[in-house]
């Protein structure tokens, strides 16, 4: 069983920067396909950001291309966002999610993910 913790939310200004963190424990997700998720009140989850088990495979929905970038340290059992450039509307509750499947691709849909986090708010203020 895999747990998931998400931190480095917070309450910012448009145009500041923001470093999530994702921490695993209880099982290595070294091979697991990765993701962050957002979802904003009244709104449905939606992806934002993919990485495979080596980095090789990454992507990224259009909204925040150029912006924010996932990463992953295996080594740490860890995944990161960096969120530069951040707008209102990246104001969201964010989690982090794995998927107990191997595979190349990541996928971009939240129903393949086995795991996830409690969620961080990122909340960016006009």
């Amino acid at each position: 069983q895999v747990q998931l913790v998400e931190s480095g939310g917070g309450l910012v200004h448009t145009g500041d920067s923001l470093r999530l963190s994702c921490a695993a424990s209880g099982h290595t997700i070294t091979d697991y396909p990765l993701a962050w998720f957002r979802q904003a009140p009244q709104k449905e989850r939606e992806f934002v950001a993919t990485i495979n088990w080596d980095s090789s495979r990454i992507n990224y929905v259009d909204s925040v291309k150029g912006r924010f970038t996932i990463s992953r340290d295996n080594a740490k059992e860890m995944m990161y966002l960096q969120m530069n450039s951040l707008k209102p509307e990246d104001t969201a509750v964010y989690f982090c999610a794995a998927e107990a499947t191997w595979r190349s691709e990541p996928e971009t849909s939240q129903w393949p993910y086995d795991y996830w986090g409690q969620g961080t708010q990122v909340t960016v203020s006009s």
